[in-house]
């Protein structure tokens, strides 16, 4: 049964990595994603957030025809535009950690990360909360949820 990788997050370039990959998941194969991972992490200067954030349009260039990353230029703008708003929340909330347990829902939650962030739609977003192991329990209903459409589609 396939499932969204995990980590532990100790830095913010985990979350905006994790971020990343759900956003660049949405509507592909995971194989896919899982085969490019390792050049869009290189590609993205491992995902550090001042140096994603800093990125200008001549980088949005060099990583459309970088062949380790899926090449939809809106995910790209995507991550670096993400990048910023990660930086101004973590010291908006003191950290991303007080931030995510700022709702008094997992729903609110995820309807924050679509409004705050961008492709963050509730795939990417539970796909990214499952990720960073956020509120294991729901994210975990939502993972098993996935893996049997995954197991029904063969």
């Amino acid at each position: 049964m396939q499932r969204p990788p995990q980590v532990d997050p100790k830095s913010l370039a985990d979350y905006l990595e994790m971020m990343s990959r759900a956003l660049f998941s949405a509507g592909l194969s995971w194989k896919v994603i899982e085969v490019k991972w390792p050049g869009t992490r290189s590609a993205f200067d491992g995902f550090d957030p001042e140096t994603v954030a800093a990125y200008n349009p001549d980088d949005i260039e060099r990583l459309m025809v970088d062949p380790g990353v899926v090449h939809n230029r809106k995910k790209i703008e995507a991550v670096v535009a993400n990048a910023g708003e990660l930086i101004v929340t973590d010291r908006d909330f003191g950290g991303i950690e007080k931030y995510l347990s700022s709702f008094a829902s997992n729903e609110d939650l995820v309807a924050d990360l679509h409004r705050r962030f961008k492709f963050m739609g509730e795939f990417a977003a539970r796909y990214f909360l499952f990720g960073v192991k956020f509120n294991e329990d729901a994210q975990e209903q939502w993972a098993n949820e996935q893996a049997e459409k995954m197991r029904k589609r063969g």
